[in-house]
C-alpha cells in the first residue's frame, strides 16, 4: 500500500510527504515519518484517523514536539498536526482555545488583557492540546488549575466534553496520558481579573530568572524529570557528577542539571541513552525511581 498516496486521496488536509521530526521537535532530533497530515477540520480528522486504524498505521498526534524524544532511525507511521484548530474566543472571563493554538502565546494575550492564572505558560513552548495532554505547569500551577473542562474525540469517533474532575490532573499527568486514544480538541479555561501591568511584570521577572538559570541557547525539552517528593531531580544529578555529561551530542546541561541539552549533532537515540543511564544511577545510589516527563516515541 501507498500510505501517503492513499491519504492525499482522502482529501483531508495538508499531507507533508517524508516528514523531518528534528525539524518539529524542540530537542531537534528524530529522523523522517511517512508523512505528517494537518485535518482541516474535526470531521476530516475522523476519516483520517478511521483510514489509520483501519489498516493498522501508526500515528501520533504531535503539538509543537515540546516534550517528545524521536528517534533518528525515523517513525514508521503518520504524524498528525492539529495546526488548525487554532480558534479563540473570550467570553468575560471564559477562554475557549482550539488544542493547537500555541501555549506561550495564549498566556501572554489573556496576560495582557488583565487576566490572571496563566501566568506558569508564558514560557511554556507546547500546544493548548499538548499542555492538557501533559498537565504542563510550573512556579505551582498547571493546566488542572485552570481549566473548566475539555472537548475530545473518543476511540468511537464521538465528540463529547469532559469536565475537570473526570481528566483526572495530577502531577505532570492526566486521563489523556493514560487513555491516547482520546484526542483534545478543544479547552475551556476560567480565569480572573487582575492588574495587567503586575502580571505582566511577572512573566518579565520570570523570563529574566529562566534566561539566568536554564540552557535556553541550546535546543532541548525542558525539565527532563519530574522532582521527587521533597527532593529536586536536578540536585541528585549534580549529586551523581553527572552535571556535563555527554554521550555523543546529548550533554547535561551544566547550567541546570535538570535539562539534557542537543549541543548540536545529538541522534534521538543518544539523548534516550542519557536519560535511561541516569535513571539508572539515581536507582542505584539513593533508590530513587525519577519519572520521565519527557516521551519516547517509538
Amino acid at each position: 500500500m501507498n500510505i501517503v498516496k492513499e491519504i492525499k486521496q482522502l482529501h483531508v488536509g495538508k499531507v507533508i510527504e517524508y516528514y523531518e521530526l528534528k525539524d518539529h521537535t524542540t530537542y531537534k532530533v528524530g529522523g523522517k515519518a511517512i508523512c505528517a497530515v494537518i485535518p482541516e477540520d474535526e470531521k476530516k480528522l475522523i476519516t483520517l484517523l478511521s483510514f489509520l486504524r483501519d489498516n493498522n498505521i501508526k500515528y501520533k498526534v504531535l503539538g509543537n514536539g515540546s516534550n517528545v524524544i524521536f528517534n533518528d532511525s525515523g517513525y514508521n507511521g503518520v504524524i498528525i498536526k492539529l495546526d488548525n484548530f487554532n480558534h479563540l474566543n473570550i467570553t468575560g472571563n471564559k477562554i475557549v482555545v482550539g488544542a493547537g493554538y500555541p501555549l506561550n502565546k495564549l498566556a501572554l494575550r489573556v496576560s495582557r488583557l488583565g487576566f490572571t492564572g496563566m501566568e506558569f505558560a508564558a514560557g511554556i513552548p507546547g500546544t493548548v492540546g499538548g499542555a492538557v495532554y501533559m498537565n504542563a505547569g510550573a512556579y505551582k500551577s498547571d493546566m488542572g488549575y485552570i481549566l473548566t473542562s475539555i472537548k475530545v474525540l473518543t476511540p468511537d469517533y464521538q465528540i463529547k466534553v469532559m469536565k475537570n474532575k473526570e481528566l483526572d490532573f495530577h502531577y505532570r499527568t492526566s486521563f489523556l496520558q493514560n487513555n491516547k486514544d482520546y484526542i483534545c480538541l478543544e479547552a475551556t479555561i476560567s480565569l480572573i481579573k487582575g492588574n495587567s501591568e503586575e502580571i505582566i511584570e511577572l512573566i518579565n521577572e520570570r523570563k529574566k530568572r529562566r534566561l539566568e538559570t536554564q540552557p535556553l541557547e541550546y535546543p532541548s525539552a525542558g525539565s527532563v524529570f519530574r522532582n521527587p517528593e521533597g527532593d529536586f531531580a536536578g540536585r541528585l544529578i549534580e549529586e551523581i557528577g553527572y552535571k556535563g555529561k555527554s554521550i555523543g551530542g546529548a550533554c547535561v546541561s551544566e547550567k541546570h542539571a535538570n535539562f539534557i541539552i542537543n549541543t548540536g549533532s545529538a541522534t534521538g537515540e543518544e539523548v534516550k541513552e542519557l536519560i535511561n543511564e541516569i535513571k539508572q544511577k539515581i536507582k542505584e545510589k539513593y533508590n530513587i525511581e525519577l519519572k520521565v516527563e519527557q516521551e519516547f516515541v517509538e
